[in-house]
């Protein structure tokens, strides 16, 4: 297989990364900003279980770490699964949200640019949230 075309969508918050951390990677949370999850996220022993436009799908986070790294597995019905690269790291006294997005096999530009905007726009609802 070959490498697939990334794109680093972020956003700067002005709060500790820490607890930008600390809020963003518990799965109890997300559907408070991921609009991908607004059905909620039922625990199911490691992993977390949601349902969307695309069926029910399987979540496996990492675990909760020191380095603000929320990686994250999605298993769709059809058990095609996808990589998320999800990063909170200090900026200066604030933090910088990284999230990577690849282009799967088969996807058009258009889908593409649709996937980039909706994960900037989760990006951006964290951003609210963490600065109220």
């Amino acid at each position: 297989m070959s490498t697939m075309t990334a794109r680093i969508i972020h956003v700067s918050i002005d709060r500790h990364w820490h607890e930008v951390y600390g809020f963003a990677s518990r799965p109890e949370n997300m559907p408070l900003w991921a609009s991908g999850l607004t059905s909620g996220l039922t625990r199911d022993g490691e992993d977390w279980i949601t349902s969307g436009v695309l069926g029910s799908a399987r979540i496996r986070f990492a675990p909760h770490n020191e380095f603000g790294v929320i990686d994250h597995v999605v298993t769709l019905e059809s058990g095609l699964q996808v990589h998320n690269a999800l990063r909170i790291v200090p900026n200066g006294d604030g933090a910088e949200v990284m999230f990577t997005l690849l282009r799967l096999p088969g996807m058009t530009d258009e889908q593409f640019a649709a996937d980039a905007q909706h994960i900037d726009k989760d990006l951006h609802a964290l951003k609210t949230l963490m600065e109220q």
